[in-house]
């Protein structure tokens, strides 16, 4: 059962198909795969100090769907984004500064999250198999999670960072596991695993 799990899911894990195509189309992916984190972004309820948005949603299915490596250079590249100057991050804000305040633990926790969603979907946790694709996205929203209160811990001491970094999201974590592995499934074109 095991083995089943962690199969490659070749030919391949992902209907976008990125791995070993020419490095145009990875740029490419990359762009869109950034547009889509920015999207993401804009769609937000205000809370202090850390706003719910849909950026988990977005960096768990970009790392579902481009694998570990792509999907890490993906979100890194909307976060350096994000640092220079363009409105990409959560509610179109930008600049350095929300690195370093109480949102930085889950701003950096972002490409481990794509990396870790990524790595598993290309073990066939992905829209072949339903429920792991569920529990990597689980795994990846828990990530970010522990991360970014960790971080907020060391501003605003831990009791409060759990209550006010931690807590509120764990719903909001379910619901976009969910969503995200409803997505993988319903995504036209999904690999055949290589052990059914």
């Amino acid at each position: 059962m095991t083995d089943v799990a962690f199969s490659s899911g070749k030919p391949s894990f992902s209907p976008l198909r990125l791995q070993g195509r020419p490095l145009a189309w990875q740029v490419g992916a990359v762009v869109l795969g950034t547009l889509f984190l920015a999207l993401s972004s804009y769609i937000e309820v205000p809370m202090l100090p850390v706003p719910v948005t849909m950026q988990t949603f977005a960096v768990t299915l970009i790392g579902a769907l481009y694998g570990w490596r792509l999907g890490a250079v993906t979100i890194a590249a909307w976060l350096v984004e994000g640092a220079v100057g363009f409105p990409v991050l959560a509610g179109g804000a930008a600049g350095v500064q929300h690195f370093v305040g109480p949102t930085g633990g889950y701003l950096f926790a972002f490409p481990i999250v794509g990396a870790l969603v990524g790595w598993l979907a290309e073990r066939g946790w992905n829209g072949n198999r339903v429920m792991l694709a569920f529990a990597a996205m689980l795994l990846g929203n828990l990530a970010c999670l522990v991360l970014g209160t960790m971080w907020l811990a060391i501003m605003i001491g831990a009791e409060q960072a759990i209550t006010f970094g931690f807590l509120p999201f764990i719903v909001g974590g379910l619901l976009k596991s969910a969503l995200g592995a409803a997505t993988l499934m319903a995504l036209p074109g999904r690999a055949k695993p290589a052990n059914p």
